[in-house]
C-alpha cells in the first residue's frame, strides 16, 4: 500500500491561487486534522491551520498570523525567527502573546500583513462566524470593518517572485468560516479577488490512508500480512464513510482500549465493533446477546400465539431478523455497509396483524413490546411536515427542538422505528428514507448526524386493497382491487403490483421502492378458520382481565359463546380489529354495566348465559 504523494484537493486549490487571489473563505470540515504531504512522507497534521503552514512555508512565507474573536492576535508557528518576521510586518506592537484585539485593530494589522513588500505571510482570521451574530444586520462598527476587508481585497498587490515560486503571490487573508453565510453576503457576492473554497470530509482514498497510519499502531495489523492488512484498510474505510478524521482517530482509540477479556476482536480486527461503539454511543451490543438470538429462535411459536394465520409474513421476518442478528444485512452489495440492522414493509388488509407483528418482532429482539417508536405517517402529508421528523433548519422556529425521528434514534440507537400507513406521507418526506434505507444515517435539522445501523425499520401500508378508477363523468372512485375469495398468490400479486406503481409511477421514486428490495411481506386476508381463533384469544384476554380486575372467573355459555362468535364473523373485511370491535361493543361494555351494577364477590363466577340486542346497545344475561 502506498500513500498519495500530495495535499487534498482544498489545499492543492488554495495553494494554486496564492498568485491570483488576495483572500480566501475556507468553510465546512474546517474543524478536523488534515493529510499533508512534505519531504516524501504523508502526514497526519493536527489542524487545518498546520496544514496550511506546512503548504505555505514551502513557498517561503516566513510567518503565519493567526487571530480569533476570544485569543486575539498570535503568531505561527511559536518561535522566535517567525515571530521577529512578524514584527517586521505589524511591528514592535507585536505582543509577546496572544491579547484581545478591536476590529479596528484587526483591520490596521490585516492592511500591514496584506501590505507587506520584503516579507511573506498570510492571515488567518479564525471562528469567523463570531464576528458578526447576524451578517445580514450588522452594527455599525462591523460594517465598517467588512467593508473595509473588501477594499483591501482590491487594492491588495501580489509580492514579486521568491524562491521555486515563478509568479508574484499575494499575502492572503484566510477566512475559517462554518457556513459560507456566515459572512456577509455583498462582501462574497461579485468579487474576483476572495475565492470561497469548500473543505470536504475526507474520501475514501483519504480515509485509506489515515486508516493504514493509525493501523501503524496496533500489533495485529502490524504482524498481519500485506493481503490482510489491505483487508483491514479496507474495513475500517469502509466503516467511517461520512465521517472527520477525528473520529476516526476517536475510533482507533476505541478498538485500542478495549478490554482483552471482551467477546470482540481485539485491536484493528475488533474496528467494526468499535466504529458501532462510536456511531451509536453504546459499548455492549445486544445484537450479539444469546438472549435476543435465543429470542428469535424461538420466535415463530412466540408470535403464532398474537399473529394468528400469517404464517408466510411471519417466516419472511424472522428470516430478516435472523439475517440482522449475524450481522448478514446489505452482506450481498458492500461488505461493510452500515445500513439499518432489518428493513420491513408489511402490506396488506387492514386489521389483519401488521402493527401487532411489528411489536412482536420488538418483543423478540429487544424484550419489550414497548421498545419501539410509532410514526403515523398520515400526519406528514404535508411537505413542511419533514421538519417534525429531522428537525427544523437554522433559523426556524423550534430550530433548538431537533426532529421527532432523529431524537428518537439518537435516544435509543437499538430499537424498531414503525412508519404506520407509508403510502400516506408526501412524497418529499419519503426522500428522507432514501439516505437512512441505503447508508444508515440521516442528517437533522442541527447538521448532526444520527445513525440508523442498529435499528429495525418496518414501514406498513394498505396499498394495493383499493385502486381508484374514473366513472363515466371523470370522477374519481375506490373500488376494491384484492377480495378474500381471490388465491392467495393473486392477492400478493396485485398488492405488489398496487406497491410497484406507486412508488415508480405515481411518486415517481423507484429507487426507494428498491431499497425496500423483497423485504415487502405481504399479509393474507383473515379466513373464517383464523377469525374464530381471534375470537378465542380475545375472549381469553377478557377473562384474564375480569380475574385480575375482580378476582372472578368469566364463563360463557354455548349460546352465548356462539352468537359472539356469529357477529363477530359477520364482516371480515376489517381483520381483526374489526373483530375486537364487535366483542368490546357486544361483551366487555355490557359486561362492565352489569359489573358496575352488582360487584361480584372473590372468586365468584361471572357466568354469560346470553347476549340480547336492542337497536344498537346490547346487553348481557347472567346467571
Amino acid at each position: 500500500m502506498s500513500h498519495p504523494n500530495r495535499p487534498p484537493a482544498w489545499l492543492r486549490e488554495l495553494d494554486g491561487a496564492l498568485g491570483t487571489n488576495a483572500q480566501f473563505v475556507l468553510f465546512g470540515n474546517i474543524r478536523d486534522q488534515v493529510l499533508s504531504f512534505q519531504d516524501g512522507q504523508t502526514l497526519l497534521e493536527a489542524s487545518l491551520v498546520e496544514a496550511l503552514w506546512t503548504n505555505l512555508s514551502q513557498s517561503d512565507y516566513q510567518c503565519l498570523f493567526i487571530y480569533d474573536p476570544v485569543g486575539g492576535l498570535s503568531v505561527y508557528p511559536e518561535d522566535p525567527a517567525t515571530r521577529e518576521a512578524a514584527r517586521e510586518i505589524v511591528g514592535r506592537s507585536m505582543p509577546d502573546r496572544p491579547q484581545p484585539m478591536s476590529l479596528d485593530k484587526l483591520q490596521e494589522t490585516a492592511g500591514a500583513i496584506v501590505h507587506a513588500r520584503d516579507n511573506r505571510a498570510a492571515l488567518v482570521i479564525d471562528y469567523a462566524s463570531r464576528l458578526a451574530p447576524d451578517p445580514q444586520h450588522l452594527s455599525e462598527d462591523q460594517h465598517a470593518f467588512f467593508n473595509a476587508m473588501e477594499q483591501l481585497s482590491h487594492r491588495a498587490v501580489p509580492n514579486g517572485p521568491k524562491g521555486d515560486r515563478r509568479v508574484p503571490l499575494f499575502n492572503p487573508v484566510v477566512w475559517l468560516v462554518n457556513g459560507e453565510r456566515d459572512l456577509p453576503e455583498w462582501l462574497l457576492r461579485a468579487n474576483d479577488a476572495l475565492r470561497e473554497i469548500a473543505v470536504p470530509l475526507p474520501d475514501l482514498g483519504q480515509r485509506e490512508v489515515i486508516a493504514e497510519l493509525l493501523g501503524e499502531s496496533f500489533d495485529d495489523f502490524q504482524s498481519a500480512n500485506e493481503g490482510e492488512r489491505r483487508e483491514l484498510v479496507e474495513r475500517f474505510a469502509q466503516q467511517t464513510d461520512g465521517m472527520t478524521v477525528n473520529a476516526m482517530v476517536a475510533i482507533a482509540t476505541i478498538a485500542a482500549d478495549r478490554d482483552p477479556a471482551d467477546e470482540q476482536p481485539p485491536g484493528m480486527r475488533g474496528i467494526d465493533d468499535a466504529a458501532r461503539c462510536y456511531r451509536v454511543g453504546i459499548l455492549d451490543n445486544p445484537w450479539k446477546d444469546p438472549a435476543v438470538r435465543k429470542r428469535i429462535a424461538d420466535g415463530e411459536r412466540q408470535i403464532a400465539a398474537r399473529v394468528i394465520g400469517q404464517k408466510g409474513a411471519v417466516e419472511k421476518s424472522l428470516d430478516i431478523l435472523m439475517r440482522s442478528a449475524t450481522g448478514l444485512t446489505g452482506a450481498h452489495g458492500s461488505p461493510h455497509a452500515t445500513r439499518p440492522r432489518g428493513v420491513l414493509f408489511f402490506a396488506g388488509p387492514t386489521g389483519v396483524g401488521k402493527t401487532e407483528l411489528a411489536k412482536r418482532v420488538t418483543q423478540l429482539v429487544f424484550g419489550d413490546e414497548q421498545a419501539y417508536t410509532r410514526f403515523d405517517m398520515s400526519e406528514f402529508s404535508a411537505e413542511h411536515s419533514a421538519a417534525r421528523l429531522i428537525g427544523a433548519p437554522p433559523g426556524y422556529t423550534g430550530f433548538d427542538a431537533g426532529g421527532e425521528l432523529t431524537n428518537a434514534v439518537r435516544e435509543r440507537p437499538f430499537s424498531l422505528i414503525l412508519f404506520d400507513e407509508i403510502e400516506k406521507a408526501h412524497g418529499r418526506i419519503l426522500d428522507k428514507f432514501l439516505q437512512v434505507l441505503e447508508d444508515g444515517r440521516l442528517t437533522d435539522g442541527r447538521g448532526g448526524t444520527v445513525f440508523f445501523s442498529e435499528a429495525i425499520l418496518v414501514f406498513t401500508s394498505n396499498l394495493g386493497i383499493y385502486i381508484e378508477t374514473e366513472d363515466d363523468f371523470g370522477r374519481l372512485q375506490r373500488e376494491l382491487n384484492v377480495t378474500r375469495e381471490m388465491d392467495r398468490l393473486e392477492v400478493e400479486e396485485r398488492i405488489r403490483e398496487a406497491i410497484n406503481d406507486h412508488f415508480r409511477v405515481k411518486l415517481g421514486r423507484p429507487e426507494l421502492l428498491n431499497r425496500f428490495g423483497d423485504n415487502i411481506v405481504v399479509f393474507d386476508f383473515i379466513d373464517r378458520e383464523t377469525g374464530e381463533r381471534i375470537v378465542d384469544v380475545l375472549l381469553r384476554n377478557i377473562a384474564a382481565r375480569v380475574e385480575r380486575e375482580h378476582k372472578a372467573r368469566l364463563e360463557l355459555e354455548t349460546a352465548a359463546r356462539k352468537s359472539l362468535v356469529e357477529m363477530a364473523l359477520e364482516n371480515l373485511d376489517n381483520g381483526g380489529r374489526g373483530i375486537g370491535s364487535v366483542l368490546e361493543n357486544a361483551l366487555v361494555n355490557p359486561l362492565a354495566r352489569a359489573l358496575f351494577a352488582r360487584p361480584v364477590l372473590e372468586g365468584e363466577a361471572v357466568r354469560v348465559q346470553a347476549i340480547k340486542r336492542q337497536g344498537r346497545r346490547f346487553e348481557v344475561e347472567l346467571a
